[in-house]
C-alpha cells in the first residue's frame, strides 16, 4: 500500500489562538482545507499509522471498529485498506468534518462498510460491541476533569479483551527538558504556517487550552478506564501513542 495518509488533527495549541473551542476550525472551508495544512507532517503520521496497524494485527478479521474524533477519516482509510473484513463507526461535532470524511471514504470505495454520526463519544452505540476504539490526535482537546469519561466511555464499548488506540499530545511541561522540547515543538508549528507571535503564545496555550499531561499521568487514566497495561507504542516528540486491552 502507498504510505499516504489524511493528517487528522492539529498537532498542536496554535490552533487555538483568536477561538472559543477546536470546534469553531472544523467547520466549512476550514475543513475541506484541513489536510493540505497539515501535509508537511506528513513524515510524522506515517509512521504513526504504521504501528497502529501494526499492532492491531492480531484483531478479529472482521472487527468492529470506533473511531471518535473521525475527522476527515485518515484512520479509516488506512484500516479499511489494510483490513478490508473490519467495519467503522466514525464520531465527530464536526459535521463539516464528517462531509469532508464521507466523500472521501466514498472516493476511496469503503464508504458502505461506515457508519458516520455526528456527535461525542457519549453518542456512539451503547454495550461492549466493538473490538477496537481509537481516538488519534482526540483526547488532548478533552478538558482534565472529563477525561476519566472520555476513556470510559471508549472502553465500556469494547468487547472483553479489545483493544484501545489513543495518541494525543503528551508531555511534563514542567521537567527541566521541556524547553528544548518546547523548542522543537515550535519547529513543527512552523512548518504547520504558525506565525511569530502565534510561537511567542504557544506556552501558554499549551498549559492554558489544551489538556497535555505527563506520560505518568496518562497511562494511571487509561488503567481508571479498564485498561489494565497500556502500551506506550510511539512518540515523535510530545505526539505520543498508547494501546492497550480491555480488563
Amino acid at each position: 500500500m502507498e504510505e499516504q495518509i489524511y493528517p487528522q488533527r492539529f498537532t498542536g495549541a496554535l490552533l487555538y489562538e483568536g477561538m472559543n473551542k477546536p470546534a469553531d476550525h472544523f467547520s466549512g472551508q476550514a475543513a475541506k482545507l484541513y489536510d493540505e495544512r497539515n501535509r508537511a507532517l506528513l513524515p510524522i503520521f506515517n509512521c504513526m499509522h504504521f504501528l497502529i496497524r501494526l499492532g492491531l494485527q492480531d484483531a478479529p478479521p472482521v472487527a468492529h471498529v470506533l473511531c471518535v474524533g473521525v475527522g476527515t477519516g485518515a484512520e479509516i482509510l488506512q484500516l479499511a485498506e489494510t483490513f478490508p473484513g473490519w467495519t467503522f463507526v466514525g464520531l465527530d461535532p464536526s459535521a463539516s468534518m464528517l462531509e469532508v470524511c464521507r466523500e472521501r471514504l466514498a472516493q476511496a470505495g469503503v464508504l458502505e462498510r461506515c457508519q458516520l454520526l455526528n456527535g461525542y463519544v457519549q453518542d456512539a452505540p451503547t454495550g461492549e460491541t466493538f473490538d477496537i476504539a481509537m481516538a488519534v490526535l482526540v483526547a488532548h482537546f478533552v478538558p482534565r476533569a472529563e477525561l476519566l469519561d472520555f476513556f470510559t466511555n471508549m472502553t465500556s464499548r469494547l468487547k472483553p479483551g479489545g483493544q484501545l488506540v489513543t495518541t494525543q499530545i503528551s508531555s511534563d511541561l514542567d521537567a527541566a527538558s521541556f524547553p528544548e522540547m518546547m523548542k522543537n515543538w515550535g519547529r513543527v508549528q512552523a512548518l504547520m504556517g504558525a506565525t511569530p507571535d502565534s510561537l511567542a503564545n504557544l506556552p501558554r496555550l499549551l498549559r492554558d487550552m489544551l489538556t497535555v499531561l505527563p506520560h505518568e499521568e496518562t497511562e494511571t487514566i487509561l488503567r481508571q478506564s479498564g485498561i489494565a497495561h497500556p502500551l506506550r507504542f510511539f512518540q515523535a516528540l510530545m505526539i505520543t501513542g498508547w494501546m492497550g486491552r480491555k480488563v
